[in-house]
């Protein structure tokens, strides 16, 4: 039985083991592998690395991992090209968003485990802090930088870090971005903001062949520096940060690349084979549970879609699945946020949905929470207040249920607009996976009727389309729900 047609009752290698394996003895090719272009978008029309410089930098924010990251491994081709050594930068930001001290806390392991395996390749690991705009600047001028480096993030806050460290840099450094997070880049899957799923699945999968490549490894870099840098010191990382500190950290999953890998193990394991059948109901435990490390950049999305597709025979239909979900479901919100600056306002829906939410506005509301009540999951709704419960408790909330909770903030507040900024800042405050383009198009479908079309009118969702509890019944077992996650249960 070959690797790519596994036996059912064949138990899956040692992924980490294999990974490990297959990197050592790819590592003499690093030099001579085909990086493909359309990866990166040269933002300041400057080709050439600065001359006489001491080192090429990489801006990690979006992608915290080493290996399988095609950012790092153009950054490290380019600085072995021109003999220099290689420098990685993470800068901690005072506040992000809405993000509380559970999405820090998160991000801050992974990124201890970053700076650890880049000290056994040689790389330069430093953890800078406040705005990463000025401290990546102050770090290019500081220690004669040849080329930035950087990640793919579509986000506002994090496109302006970009554009105001582009406006700033020395004139002859070259500033680049390349797309590690999706398979097929952004601007290579569309030029434009697609209108939904079925606008861009074809576009996609006619380019996955080309970009869904094995990676060469990251290897340990030949080239050390002589600079003397401070000790990054992990024990205060946070001392400065701004956020609501009272959210508890989420147990049930541990950050870092080899956790991640080892939650890819377990699905394909244990909940592959149920994941088309059974992901919706949110008392199975069939989903991948991949969403904390993918949102982090903690493992790769292509990594995990190389290893899944080769189940394709024995589960086709979970493994189509998945890959509709992890790819083009994902990579269709990196394109709306991309290409719609107002992918957080009503501003950014489509005119009908626009036109229907507007004539609705004044529609009579039985129920209207405040954002406390919301956040304390004080509502009449049982099933409701136990999902919010459930992403107080743990940082997720099936993507079924999440539809519904974010559909009946519509209907429980003043106004769309506000019902939209609820409905956001819940998600990003409490979700491991928060800040993030699939939360912001997740609320903005379930509210303002993204990506989808008008269904039959009625009374404040207009043709937004509508979910009750009764239809929640119909899916799945709500009491045993309730009984699970309600507010008396929390733990």
């Amino acid at each position: 039985m070959t690797e790519s047609s596994p036996s059912k009752k064949r138990k899956t290698l040692d992924l980490l083991t294999k990974f490990k394996s297959n990197r050592e003895n790819t590592a003499k090719c690093v030099m001579t592998f085909n990086f493909k272009k359309e990866r990166v978008r040269v933002l300041n029309n400057l080709n050439d690395v600065k001359k006489e410089c001491k080192g090429i930098l990489y801006w990690m924010f979006r992608d915290v991992r080493v290996q399988d990251n095609w950012a790092l491994l153009f950054a490290q081709k380019t600085a072995l090209k021109n003999n220099v050594p290689l420098h990685v930068c993470f800068c901690i930001m005072p506040s992000f968003l809405d993000a509380s001290i559970r999405y820090y806390k998160f991000l801050l392991k992974g990124l201890e485990e970053v700076e650890e395996e880049c000290k056994m390749l040689n790389i330069n690991f430093h953890l800078l802090h406040g705005e990463p705009n000025i401290g990546i600047l102050k770090f290019v001028k500081t220690f004669n930088m040849g080329a930035v480096i950087t990640d793919f993030y579509p986000l506002k806050l994090p496109m302006s870090w970009i554009n105001d460290l582009q406006n700033n840099l020395p004139k002859d450094v070259p500033i680049c971005q390349v797309d590690a997070h999706n398979i097929v880049p952004c601007w290579c899957a569309s030029p434009k903001e697609e209108f939904a799923a079925r606008t861009i699945r074809n576009k996609i999968h006619t380019k996955l062949e080309e970009f869904l490549t094995e990676f060469p490894p990251i290897v340990k870099h030949l080239y050390v520096t002589t600079d003397k840098f401070e000790k990054n010191n992990w024990k205060t990382a946070l001392k400065n940060v701004k956020v609501d500190t009272s959210v508890d950290e989420i147990t049930w999953a541990m950050p870092g690349y080899e956790h991640g890998i080892k939650e890819l193990e377990s699905f394909i394991q244990n909940r592959l084979k149920q994941y088309a059948d059974k992901r919706n109901d949110p008392l199975s435990d069939a989903t991948s549970n991949l969403s904390p490390w993918f949102h982090f950049g903690m493992i790769s999305v292509q990594r995990c879609i190389l290893e899944i597709q080769k189940y394709k025979k024995l589960y086709p239909k979970s493994v189509q699945s998945f890959i509709e979900e992890a790819v083009i479901r994902r990579e269709l919100s990196d394109n709306f946020c991309f290409y719609n600056e107002n992918y957080d306002l009503l501003e950014g829906a489509h005119a009908w949905a626009i036109e229907t939410l507007t004539k609705h506005r004044e529609d009579k509301r039985k129920y209207v929470y405040t954002l406390n009540h919301l956040e304390n999951s004080e509502t009449h709704d049982d099933l409701w207040n136990a999902c919010q419960n459930q992403m107080v408790t743990t940082g997720k909330m099936s993507g079924f249920l999440r539809m519904y909770w974010a559909k009946k903030i519509l209907e429980w507040t003043a106004t769309p607009e506000s019902a939209l900024e609820t409905a956001i800042f819940l998600n990003n405050k409490y979700s491991i996976d928060g800040c993030d383009p699939n939360g912001y198009v997740g609320c903005m479908w379930s509210i303002c009727g993204v990506h989808d079309h008008g269904w039959p009118e009625r009374e404040i969702f207009g043709k937004i389309r509508y979910m009750n509890y009764e239809g929640c019944k119909r899916k799945f077992n709500v009491s045993e729900f309730v009984t699970k996650w309600g507010k008396e249960e929390k733990r």
